[in-house]
């Protein structure tokens, strides 16, 4: 079990560090664009970690197993397996390519040996089979031993062919291709707690998927209105509820979040229940409407609460109260006089994405200068992180930052100018049952654990 904090107050150290480079070598800019990380995600027992890229690739990581001789080598994360997802194409129809970069990864429980993955780009979402083969079939009576078909008038033996041990290989198959469904480009997919279904949703729809038929999905949310021109408002993010498997839950740019119930009609174009919070008059500008747009949204794992992400502050909100959040933390503050800038440089469009520890009581997102900010539910404590490569040194513990705004400097401390906009936390995830973080800083990927030996 996780123990009962592991946020804030906890010490984090760097246990693994990965440098994902596609061909070992990076342009004159430092990165090439295709190994910029695009998604994270644990699997359900967190002994593997998938991550994806701009590449299309799909980059899959397994626990080290404790050993006898080296026990503090538990928590590292290898390569176990990589592979292609998706290759970049062409719709000749509207002129337009379509990107290969991986939006996101959903797993499958773990039902027999194999690992089975969602991965979907802007269009067509896959289902991978990932599986291990440490046995070869030999001795066969129609084939010689390199596969070539023997003369059958030779074969005077009958022979019974046998599994002989070779070395092992770990292989990625797609099983499933589910195209042609969307117009516009997907940001989500959820898979089902009856694991029969998922749903994959884009800026205006939402399409219901059975995993065994690819030709045909269900449409359950549709808000495209009949003239593109009244426009006002895309989904940004959908989630299926961790339990029960009729509820759902979808996020909008103007900041609000709906939860429907499937068993209500087949087109849920009508919410149960709309969850929003009054804007303060007060904090009224011009770029009030781009920050309220939620980025990201995700069911806490008993059910209860949902979290959403928006551009400057992460909500907890209780599904028995709609008409403001339960809590709300403050994720980099210090920007709000700096949203002209970050206006221009686009950054304001940034999609943070955020998460909860195993226990519910921790969570967790990124922001700018490699930084990630962790507040903890009970105490009502937070702190301030730094992902980058002067701090991963193995067991070193993380040293919380700060940032200065205004006045006086104290020498730890950061100037909001100075911080590095080009350097982003948008992508993190939490091992399901311990202490063990993943987060993506651009084409790094860091894996941090509290309490190291």
């Amino acid at each position: 079990g996780i123990q009962p904090v592991g946020g804030t107050g906890a010490s984090w150290g760097c246990v693994s560090e990965v440098c994902l480079l596609s061909h070992g070598r990076a342009d004159a800019r430092g990165v090439s664009a295709a190994d910029i990380i695009s998604t994270v995600e644990f699997n359900h027992t967190g002994e593997l970690l998938a991550t994806g890229d701009k590449g299309g690739r799909v980059v899959i990581f397994q626990r080290e197993q404790e050993s006898k001789n080296q026990p503090h080598r538990r928590g590292e994360y290898n390569v176990y397996s990589t592979f292609q997802s998706h290759e970049p194409e062409f719709d000749y129809l509207k002129s337009l390519e379509i990107e290969e970069k991986i939006n996101k990864i959903r797993w499958l429980p773990q039902q027999n040996a194999a690992y089975f993955l969602l991965s979907t780009n802007d269009k067509t979402v896959k289902l991978w089979k990932v599986s291990e083969r440490d046995k070869r079939p030999e001795g066969y009576n129609l084939k010689d031993e390199d596969g070539r078909l023997r003369d059958p008038s030779m074969i005077t033996v009958l022979r019974v062919p046998v599994l002989r041990p070779m070395d092992l290989m770990v292989e990625a198959t797609p099983r499933r291709v589910f195209a042609n469904a969307h117009t516009y480009h997907i940001n989500s997919i959820s898979v089902n707690s009856d694991y029969e279904t998922y749903m994959s949703a884009d800026d205006l729809r939402i399409n219901l998927w059975n995993f065994e038929i690819t030709n045909q999905s269900f449409n359950i949310v549709d808000i495209k209105p009949a003239n593109m021109e009244e426009l006002t408002e895309v989904i940004t993010a959908a989630e299926f509820h961790p339990h029960h498997c009729n509820t759902f839950v979808y996020s909008s740019s103007k900041g609000t979040i709906r939860l429907c119930d499937m068993r209500t009609a087949a087109l849920c174009d009508r919410h149960a229940k709309f969850f929003e919070e009054p804007e303060d008059p007060s904090n009224r500008s011009f770029f009030s409407e781009i920050i309220s747009s939620i980025s990201d949204v995700k069911f806490s794992h008993s059910g209860r609460y949902i979290m959403t992400r928006d551009y400057l502050t992460v909500k907890v909100w209780d599904l028995n109260m709609e008409n403001r959040p339960i809590e709300t933390y403050q994720v980099h503050d210090y920007l709000r006089s700096k949203l002209c800038s970050l206006y221009e440089n686009d950054c304001i469009f940034d999609k943070f994405e955020c998460v909860w520890n195993g226990s519910d009581s921790v969570i967790m997102t990124g922001s700018y200068n490699n930084f990630f900010r962790m507040f903890d539910r009970n105490t009502k404590r937070d702190v301030t992180l730094e992902a980058s490569r002067e701090n991963s040194k193995p067991r070193a513990i993380l040293k919380p930052r700060k940032v200065c705004v205004g006045g006086k400097r104290r020498k730890d401390e950061i100037s909001v100018d100075s911080l590095d906009f080009s350097k982003k936390i948008l992508h993190t995830a939490w091992h399901p049952s311990e202490n063990i973080i993943a987060v993506a800083a651009t084409n790094n990927l860091y894996i941090f654990q509290d309490k190291v030996n």
